[in-house]
């Protein structure tokens, strides 16, 4: 089998293979195989191949979670999919009977992981999931928009709209609008009927986001100051909501663009995890810091459904041979993206 694969953990992407003998995965009872089309890039990919403790994969390791293409083959006790189906899946993986589980948070599983991060993912020409994660897609649907689509709609559904609790007529701000999470949470922000606000790290960038939807858009290059530009286009009110993935980097500024009974989303945090906090800024304006971690299954059927039904548009920055994953990553890596980086399998 052709994939893309390491064999330990390096902070240099130069341990990745293009191999074409890499083992075939063979479905278990409840899985299916899958016959990859696309793969998609996310910054979790780079995390486990830099990897940390307690993180413990089966050698080779092969990265992606999003993935779309065709059901190859059934494992044991599957019905209702049938050979040839063209499918996504959601990347979440949970054990169903964990207290979490039970009441319906997937997301919490405390034998949870995530598809490339725990297990082999789907950078590669097949790779085998459970059943129950599967999504069939429309026929009219695009197989690329669908590879693009589900850990990142997930992601940002879950953080606005369930942990986030956003509401029509909220202000939002998007620290970072090129990312995957980030792009996705304008488009998801605006169809909530928020006001969004971005910030761009490039001036192509800003002209992306305004097209994405956003209401106002700030061009940190151009003014490194983008929480006193905030404050002024609020009219020195500061936002309802600020999702800010960068973490250490921003998490000050952020904070400060938030109005009174603010909310602080974040996912994640590319920039670093020790991000100082002004404990004063908390208490006084009476802010919160919210964290959540990919979405339950409900939420996973909901978002997909809304980007079936064409209300979200997944972005696709481009779109890369397998043998070139490292070019791929490479782009994302230094912030030249906008949108999700795909992978071609067939190429």
């Amino acid at each position: 089998m052709r994939a893309i694969l390491f064999r330990q953990h390096s902070p240099s992407p130069t341990v990745y293979e293009y191999s074409t003998d890499a083992p075939k995965p063979e479905p278990g009872a409840g899985e299916v195989l899958v016959r990859v089309r696309y793969a998609a890039l996310n910054r979790l990919d780079d995390f486990v191949r830099r990897g940390w403790k307690g993180l413990h994969l089966e050698w080779p390791h092969i990265p992606c979670a999003d993935f779309s293409g065709t059901i190859a083959a059934l494992g044991a006790g599957v019905v209702g999919w049938d050979v040839g189906q063209r499918v996504v899946a959601n990347p979440l993986l949970w054990c169903g009977e964990c207290r979490q589980c039970l009441r319906g948070f997937q997301n919490r599983c405390e034998r949870g992981g995530i598809l490339g991060e725990h297990a082999r993912g789907a950078c590669a020409e097949f790779v085998a999931v459970p059943a129950r994660n599967l999504l069939a897609i429309p026929e009219s649907y695009p197989m690329r928009q669908a590879a693009a689509a589900p850990l990142v709609y997930q992601t940002a559904w879950h953080n606005l709209m369930v942990a986030g609790g956003l509401r029509a007529g909220e202000r939002v701000l998007v620290v970072g609008a090129g990312g995957g999470v980030n792009s996705v949470s304008i488009q998801i922000a605006k169809l909530a009927g928020a006001q969004v606000y971005a910030i761009a790290s490039t001036a192509e960038k800003a002209r992306l986001a305004q097209a994405l939807g956003a209401d106002w858009v700030h061009d940190r290059r151009a003014d490194p100051a983008w929480s006193r530009a905030v404050y002024r286009a609020t009219d020195k009110q500061g936002v309802d909501v600020v999702v800010d993935n960068v973490g250490q980097a921003t998490w000050p500024d952020s904070l400060r663009a938030l109005a009174p009974g603010g909310r602080l989303l974040t996912v994640g945090g590319s920039s670093g995890y020790e991000a100082t906090v002004p404990v004063a800024l908390i208490f006084g304006r009476h802010l919160q810091i919210i964290g959540s971690t990919m979405g339950s299954q409900d939420d996973f059927r909901e978002v997909m459904g809304l980007v079936f039904a064409g209300k979200l548009s997944p972005v696709v920055d481009s779109v890369h041979p397998l043998a070139d994953y490292p070019k791929a990553l490479a782009r994302m890596l230094a912030n030249e993206h906008f949108g999700k980086i795909l992978v071609d399998i067939e190429e």
